[in-house]
């Protein structure tokens, strides 16, 4: 099996657009804006506090860490305190981890 380049690997919402378009005979620029409007939503609720979960994709929520403490690792001697903060985390769905787990590690690789 051949290593897949990286260009091959990445995919833009360009792409999505394109692909999309293709498969459901509209125009690029109809589907662009449903995908842009689809992720404005998402963040939109994510910045609202709000939990986001797309079936058998994953959930998108909102948490925060604790405030730690943090090293420079070139002066290590030097704490500080790293404040809390918000942060996205997604879990993927069941159905998306078995897709995910059937990728061959061999082809990812760089």
């Amino acid at each position: 099996m051949a290593i897949l380049e990286k260009e091959q690997i990445k995919m833009t919402k360009r792409d999505f657009a394109v692909k999309i378009a293709s498969e459901l005979g509209m125009t690029q620029e109809q589907v662009a804006e449903v995908i842009q409007k689809t992720l404005d939503c998402i963040s939109g609720e994510l910045a609202e506090g709000r939990t986001v979960e797309l079936r058998n994709f994953g959930i998108f929520e909102v948490v925060v860490r604790k405030p730690r403490t943090g090293r420079n690792p070139k002066r290590p001697e030097i704490e500080i305190m790293i404040p809390e903060r918000s942060m996205v985390r997604f879990r993927s769905s069941g159905e998306l981890r078995q897709r995910v787990e059937q990728i061959i590690p061999a082809r990812l690789k760089k």
